[in-house]
């Protein structure tokens, strides 16, 4: 196991101690909080030593860390200083929800939150509108690249969806509250008197796997070579360290290994590859608190179809995305397998096999 204590010794931890106080007290706004766990973090603390010395949860730690990178991120995209200025003492939560979406679309899209004082959930649905809408190679017609006409383009595609007047009603009337053209209003409007509804294609589910047994998890081992040896070659063969919760194996450099069983799927891969993630980065996940994943991507499967997700180029970062209809991006490969950790119950005790045995 790696030991993620941190290191009296190392200059870097010098200011930790103020930095921990400064978060016992509150000092500072929710920015700095952010900024200063960051700095902590890369100083060794793990985030359960953070909790304990500050009462930051963890899932808090995580908002504030990413939120206040992305009101970092904000002048740089051309926010007003109004919207600097109502986010830089709230909206960790809000600011967290655009995370994935570029410079320039966070600050169009706080903008908007800020204009419209809308709350996460409502901030989450905008983020979304507008990832979605940014992959369009041509516009739809009647909407502008405006975030405001991104959103009300998702309210018009998915209330053209619904024959329950209600909720028909409800998303037309937040179209035209977002609607930013006169052109994009005429659009939703339209849906007023045009009652076509155009069935809705469910998003196929996603490949989760999960380890359920020590079996599944083998244990990888440095080979030492054949006899005769010397104790030199001995020597010679590097320590491996198990990082969890997958039991990743990193040797000397920069490659890296991970122990996956057999399972079927993973022997038919052609060219499999594996990226580390958290689960906030699957789409069409609930919402729910980070979680750790090792994803399996086959770069040979280039090819779309409509019931897998793709590991896609999305400004220059990879992106995990499905596509109802043909994608207009590039595809670098198909996600295969999504690995949950094992599920550990009490970690000390099955350190114990004799506490397990009875």
């Amino acid at each position: 196991m790696t030991d993620l204590s941190p290191n009296p010794q190392n200059p870097a931890n010098d200011n930790t101690q103020e930095l921990l106080r400064k978060l016992r007290q509150k000092q500072g706004n929710w920015v700095e909080w952010g900024m200063a766990i960051a700095s902590l973090q890369k100083s060794g603390y793990n985030p359960q030593q953070i909790f304990e010395e500050t009462g930051f949860e963890p899932i808090q730690q995580n908002q504030v860390i990413v939120g206040s990178q992305v009101y970092n991120s904000l002048e740089k995209g051309g926010a007003s200083e109004a919207t600097r200025s109502h986010y830089a003492t709230r909206g960790s939560d809000i600011l967290y929800e655009l995370r994935l979406l570029t410079q320039e679309e966070r600050a169009a899209a706080a903008e908007l939150t800020f204009i419209h004082k809308i709350d996460a959930d409502e901030a989450r649905d905008v983020a979304k509108a507008i990832k979605d809408f940014s992959r369009f190679r041509n516009l739809p017609e009647g909407f502008s690249n405006h975030p405001g006409d991104a959103v009300a383009y998702q309210s018009w595609k998915l209330a053209r969806q619904y024959t329950d007047l209600q909720e028909r009603s409800r998303l037309i009337a937040k179209g035209l509250r977002f609607a930013h053209t006169p052109e994009a209003r005429k659009q939703i409007e339209q849906l007023l008197v045009d009652f076509t509804v155009v069935s809705k294609r469910p998003a196929p589910i996603l490949p989760f796997y999960r380890f359920e047994s020590d079996e599944e998890l083998p244990r990888i081992l440095p080979v030492v070579g054949e006899l005769p040896l010397t104790p030199q070659d001995l020597q010679n063969v590097p320590i491996v360290e198990e990082i969890q919760p997958f039991r990743l194996v990193k040797f000397a450099g920069e490659q890296a290994w991970v122990p996956l069983p057999g399972w079927q799927v993973l022997l038919n891969a052609e060219d499999p590859v594996v990226i580390l993630c958290n689960s906030d980065r699957i789409p069409n996940q609930p919402p729910s608190p980070p979680k750790p994943l090792l994803v399996v991507i086959d770069r040979a499967q280039r090819q779309w179809d409509d019931s897998s997700y793709f590991v896609v180029d999305n400004g220059g970062e990879l992106d995990f995305q499905w596509f109802e209809t043909e994608a207009e991006l590039p595809l670098l490969g198909k996600i295969i397998v999504i690995v949950r950790p094992k599920k550990i119950f009490d970690e000390e005790i099955t350190k114990d096999a004799w506490q397990i045995d009875e």
